[in-house]
């Protein structure tokens, strides 16, 4: 809950979201019950132009304060505003027109949102702002992009306000749990917000899928009464890379779980399916593991955080990756996930394998990733949204845990937060 708080009063200081003082009372105060429609709502979206001016119109339920922006490599238009509760026919955003390629929209924390715009080449925000409701028509947010060169570009983006990032909190800003000698656990059930991950071609979101198996899998390490736990997220909100690290790092956790599923673009490779587990290397152990790494690697930009501002602890992290224990612990828990998901899940032809992604390298906490699936296999799709593929396997995983801490206290070094 301190969290959440952090978050809540950031977001308000900041000046990026202008609230009402009712707002800012419930955001103060998350546990505090609020109407459905107490948050303004978002109920259609869309897109008219070409490729040399095109607009994008959001209807909402009332007014609100906007912020737009650009970033740069990829192309992007950002626009932040109060938290919005988006109630958008479903796959709104994927399919662009004109100067959009396509846009995403979430929460980023409590009392924020996003909307994050692709664009097909460098623009320039011509009007950004939001009509009053008039003769029953809606609210309206308008944004207006004109084409640019990239010279023009990157000197208006030079020219503007020091670039901005999504909001995080600092270390000692993480809400702690109190030690009481048991393993603090991290679980990290990755994307979240304008961040949808892969995307299925019935829609289902990867998202979603992984924060229900993420809060099954804390569901059944808490009931034991063997662990602490704490999750990077417990609703659709997105948490950029570096703070998923943070907050391992902060709690002195014992061990990260990130959760994650796959996809392959490709319809030939359809048939490819199974869980997989991966551990960090400098290194990736195959062609895919490069391009998985490397596609999660990108979900700050995804989000429209500025990247050029990235704490140096990041730059720290990739020295201390040379920490053999940490490396060696890790390994040693993802063996024992798959020794367990083999009798309740499918795996991957070759399940264990290693690549350099960004959330897993705390040099002081062992870590894996496991793709559960791939959303582009059906067979793995079907099995990804059951209640109970999703009880089975939450299980076997809570029973990895189990396993690597037994054989950790039988005859290893002591364990991080259990002194």
């Amino acid at each position: 809950m301190a969290l959440r708080a952090a978050l809540a009063v950031l977001a308000l200081l900041s000046g990026l979201v202008p609230a009402s003082a009712a707002e800012r009372a419930a955001v103060a105060r998350p546990n505090t019950p609020v109407p459905p429609d107490f948050y303004p709502i978002a109920s259609d979206a869309r897109l008219g132009g070409d490729g040399g001016r095109t607009r994008l119109v959001l209807d909402l339920s009332r007014t609100i304060e906007i912020a737009a922006f650009t970033l740069a490599d990829p192309y992007r238009v950002v626009i932040d505003l109060p938290q919005v509760t988006f109630q958008l026919p479903a796959r709104t955003g994927e399919q662009g027109r004109g100067l959009i390629k396509a846009f995403r929209y979430g929460l980023v924390m409590q009392g924020g949102s996003r909307i994050v715009v692709d664009a097909s080449g460098p623009v320039r925000i011509d009007k950004a702002f939001v009509l009053e409701a008039i003769d029953n028509q809606p609210a309206r947010l308008v944004l207006d992009l004109v084409s640019t060169d990239r010279a023009s570009f990157m000197r208006n983006l030079a020219l503007a306000a020091k670039p901005r990032r999504a909001p995080e909190t600092k270390p000692a800003e993480v809400a702690k749990h109190p030690n009481d000698g048991r393993p603090l656990i991290v679980i990290d059930p990755g994307h979240g917000g304008p961040d949808t991950g892969t995307i299925a071609s019935s829609g289902e979101m990867e998202k979603a899928i992984v924060l229900e198996f993420a809060q099954a899998l804390s569901e059944k390490l808490q009931k034991s009464g063997k662990y602490r736990v704490t999750m990077t997220r417990d609703d659709d909100r997105f948490v950029p890379l570096g703070e998923r690290v943070r907050i391992a790092r902060a709690q002195g956790a014992a061990l990260l779980v990130s959760i994650h599923a796959d996809a392959l673009a490709s319809r030939r490779e359809g048939d490819v399916r199974g869980a997989t587990v991966y551990t960090v290397s400098d290194s990736a152990s195959d062609d895919e593991a490069a391009r998985l790494a490397e596609q999660e690697n990108k979900a700050d930009a995804i989000a429209g955080v500025d990247l050029s501002a990235e704490p140096e602890e990041v730059a720290d992290i990739l020295i201390d990756l040379t920490q053999r224990e940490t490396k060696n612990f890790s390994a040693h828990f993802a063996r024992a996930v798959v020794g367990e998901l083999k009798n309740a899940a499918k795996l991957h032809k070759h399940p264990l394998k290693s690549a350099g992604f960004k959330v897993l390298k705390a040099p002081d906490v062992p870590s894996v990733l496991i793709e559960l699936g791939y959303v582009s296999n059906k067979q793995d799709l079907k099995l990804m949204t059951s209640d109970t593929w999703r009880e089975r396997t939450s299980h076997a995983l809570a029973q990895a845990v189990n396993t690597y801490f037994s054989t950790r206290l039988a005859g290893s070094s002591p364990q991080r937060g259990t002194n």
